[in-house]
């Protein structure tokens, strides 16, 4: 926001003699930042002159020798401009002179002849080009003949102007006003604040007999259109001219610039429609999917579902909050104008305006607009449509109007403001603070009621209160005291920690991945049910919506890695997945694990991973937390896409799904990457005894082992379960050791599985006889349902 201190002064009186830095730091002090603060023309010894004489340079085709007239005493100088002339009214830099980008004016010689100064063009004592007519951008500034010669041309022009360009945090939007800002200095200089001049004169005519305004979205809650009749369209005054340049805005005509200078002003943005070509109504309505505008630049748009547009009742005629149709723009021959004076959803135009056009309009209706400006900035513009382009203000408004335009009461003790911000100010101090921001105050003997005004949307509760007493008041007024506070014990999740420390012990680094991934794949390596939770306004769009499985954030990390080939990656990260499913919002704790490549643990194990590497690990965390016999793992009941088929199985404990292990599908990543995810909160949620210890048997074990040839389609969860069923007690230990499907196997449709038995007792040495008979009845049981034991 460029802050003209002229426009500002209209409104709350600033003392001439301060300086502008000042005036910048005071407001810094009070929580307004700024980046620059400046005069709005930065030249020295500059003289209004008159040209006496002017003749054509012997020695060039394009060169002057002009003698000027400066008062005082009569130079020679050298100009080049096309337009000087005889009797012109110029901008004289004498010599010693300093202009904008370093130049300093000296006295010289110019192919021969003497010449004493410059004759300056607008753009070379500081006003960018992109401000001017094409006349000033050609050639020398030339000045009216009530120019009085020896005077100084930046006053006479009104450019004595300075400007501070603040940065504003969000929420204050009140800023993004001249008006704002008056009230922000009134309250630090503890002056009043005028209101601008509101009042004009209206035809017998009413405008509710011949236009009407519909509204057919939640998105808009405030639409006022007045119409004004045959206005003159011609060149703004200087002072409007002077005070958009100021602020960054070019100047184009009286209509126009006054549209401008009140959204300026008021904080409000306004649009003329060509009443004309506009009809005899306004309907509001969100676009069409793929329904065309072509806007004031002339750039055809496709718009959206997500687009609130202005219609005439058929097409679109605006981009509301955003930028105007071409079809009603207000051009040259233009006689009758519609005002638009409305309120639209924030965050409605902030995604239209990313998407097409980011503009001052757009940036006040995403920080929120007050009710009260929308009414007094159509009747300021009317104001000045009828002052300066000779507009006839037809009667009454056409209006729509749902708005809640209440001032909010906040009641708030002193002692609460004192506790808050630590200090000892009295009662009669902070109610002149809130007097000082122009908030109506109905003191109580502990307590104050505050009304705070609409144009102050940022201010809710008492802690907002607080904050106002404290900035305006002066924190550097507050005495600094020690905190006396309670000092209570940290808490820790020490389990979350064990877990930590036992996957470190594994092998695996930890690692911190970002919590926001791309929306293409939050639904990534699940099929749960959940709707996801998408930013309003993202940074960026490979990091727009909040993750609900960690595993595409871990992938991502291996990609990072395998691209500068390092290939062997054990990660876990203990993180959050967030999600929404039936309008309830949540998020889970949760661990996920990615093995790929060499697997090197903290006892020299070293060997390429496979599934049972990350099974293994599994089987090891979930042992460590108590839930062993517990768990199992089963074939998905769907599987997710993303999960090789033959190498993916959910994790079971007590029969609930708590995660999911197995291989990233080989069309999404060739090499071999396996991935567990467990949801810590659902996990933890199943009750444990405390871990049972017993002592190591003293007796040896027996191993035997067992070669089956089985169906394809039979799993070898299914096999250890029959063999524990007729194993009994004494079987320690069952592990698959091999899977063998080739050509040694005469049916293609059978698969051969391997496995290692430990039987044991704690109490006596096993025999051969018992172990063997054992041995007969397994085979038995598996031949009996149609397995075959390979010898």
């Amino acid at each position: 926001m460029k802050l003209s201190l002229n426009f500002v002064k209209d409104y709350v009186d600033i003392d001439e003699n301060m300086d502008v830095t000042t005036i910048a730091e005071d407001m810094t002090r009070v929580g307004n930042e700024y980046d620059s603060a400046e005069k709005l023309v930065n030249a020295t010894n500059l003289v209004i002159g008159e040209i006496i004489e002017c003749t054509m340079h012997p020695d060039s085709d394009h060169l002057h020798l002009c003698k000027v007239d400066i008062g005082t005493e009569i130079l020679n100088i050298v100009c080049g401009a096309p337009n000087a002339r005889k009797g012109l009214k110029v901008i004289l830099a004498k010599v010693g002179a300093e202009l904008p980008g370093g130049i300093r004016i000296k006295k010289g010689i110019i192919r021969g002849q003497e010449s004493n100064g410059m004759i300056c063009a607008l753009y070379e004592i500081g006003i960018e080009k992109k401000f001017l007519s094409e006349a000033d951008k050609n050639g020398i500034c030339e000045l009216p003949e009530t120019a009085p010669i020896g005077g100084d041309p930046i006053k006479f022009l009104g450019l004595d102007d300075r400007v501070i360009d603040f940065e504003l945090t969000a929420n204050r939007g009140d800023l993004l006003s001249v008006l704002g800002m008056a009230y922000e200095l009134g309250a630090i200089y503890n002056k009043e604040v005028r209101i601008p001049e509101l009042t004009h004169s209206e035809t017998e005519d009413n405008i509710e007999k011949e236009f009407k305004i519909e509204v057919e979205t939640e998105n808009c809650k405030l639409f006022l259109g007045r119409k004004v009749k045959d206005l003159v369209i011609k060149e703004s005054p200087d002072f409007i001219k002077n005070r958009l340049i100021a602020s960054g805005i070019r100047p184009i005509n009286n209509v126009v610039d006054i549209s401008n200078y009140v959204m300026l002003e008021l904080g409000q943005p306004l649009h003329f429609y060509d009443a004309d070509h506009l009809g005899n109504k306004i309907v509001v309505r969100m676009a069409k999917q793929g329904e065309k505008l072509k806007t004031l630049d002339s750039q055809e748009r496709t718009l959206s579902k997500e687009d609130i547009v202005i219609t005439d009742g058929k097409e679109a005629v605006g981009l509301a909050g955003v930028m105007g149709g071409l079809t009603t723009e207000v051009e040259e021959t233009t006689k009758n104008v519609i005002i638009e004076s409305a309120i639209f959803d924030s965050v409605k135009v902030r995604k239209t305006s990313n998407k097409i056009l980011r503009s001052e309009a757009s940036n006040r209706f995403e920080k929120g607009i007050d009710p009260a400006r929308t009414y007094m900035a159509i009747e300021r513009a009317c104001n000045l449509l009828e002052k300066y382009a000779n507009a006839k203000i037809v009667k009454g408004i056409a209006k729509y109007d749902v708005t809640e335009n209440k001032e909010k009461d906040i009641e708030i003790e002193y002692q609460f403001i004192n506790d808050v911000l630590g200090a000892n100010i009295s009662k009669e101090d902070i109610i002149d603070t809130f007097r000082r921001l122009n908030f109506e105050t109905h003191p109580k003997e502990q307590s104050v009621i505050v009304t705070v005004p609409t144009r102050r949307i940022d201010i809710s509760i008492k802690e907002d209160l607080v904050e106002e007493v404290g900035r305006i008041y002066g924190v550097d007024n507050i005495l600094g005291k020690l905190p006396i506070v309670p000092i209570k014990m940290g808490t820790v999740n020490k389990t979350i920690r064990k877990i930590r420390h036992k996957m470190s012990e594994l092998g695996l680094n930890e690692t911190l991945s970002y919590v926001l991934v791309n929306d293409q794949d939050v639904k990534k390596f699940t099929t749960d049910e959940f709707e996801p939770l998408k930013l309003l306004d993202p940074l960026t769009e490979d990091r727009n919506t909040l993750r609900y499985s960690m595993i595409p954030s871990l992938y991502k990390i291996y990609e990072y890695n395998k691209a500068r080939e390092n290939k062997d990656v054990c990660l876990f990260e203990i993180g959050k997945g967030f999600w929404k499913k039936q309008d309830i919002y949540g998020e889970d704790q949760k661990i996920c694990v990615l093995m790929t490549g060499k697997y090197y643990n903290r006892i020299g194990y070293n060997k390429v991973i496979d599934f049972y590497d990350i099974k293994g690990v599994t089987e090891e965390l979930l042992d460590f937390l108590g839930y062993n016999g517990r768990y199992s793992f089963v074939l998905p009941k769907q599987m997710p896409k993303e999960f090789h088929p033959g190498q993916t199985a959910d994790i079971s404990v007590n029969n609930d799904i708590v995660g999911i292990i197995g291989r990233i599908h080989p069309e999404i990543e060739k090499d071999a990457v396996y991935v567990m995810e467990i949801n810590l909160d659902k996990l933890l949620a199943k009750r444990v005894g405390k871990m049972k210890f017993k002592e190591i048997s003293k007796f040896p074990v027996i191993r035997k082992d067992l070669s089956i040839l089985v169906d394809k389609n039979i799993t070898s969860k299914e096999i250890e379960t029959k063999i524990k069923k007729k194993a009994g007690r004494l079987l320690l230990d069952i592990k698959v050791f091999d899977l063998y499907e080739g050509k040694n196997i005469s049916d293609k449709n059978k698969k051969s599985l391997a496995y290692s038995l430990t039987f044991g007792d704690q109490n006596r040495t096993l025999n051969d006889d018992e172990i063997n008979a054992i041995m007969e009845n397994i085979i038995k049981d598996l031949e009996k349902a149609g397995m075959e034991l390979r010898k």
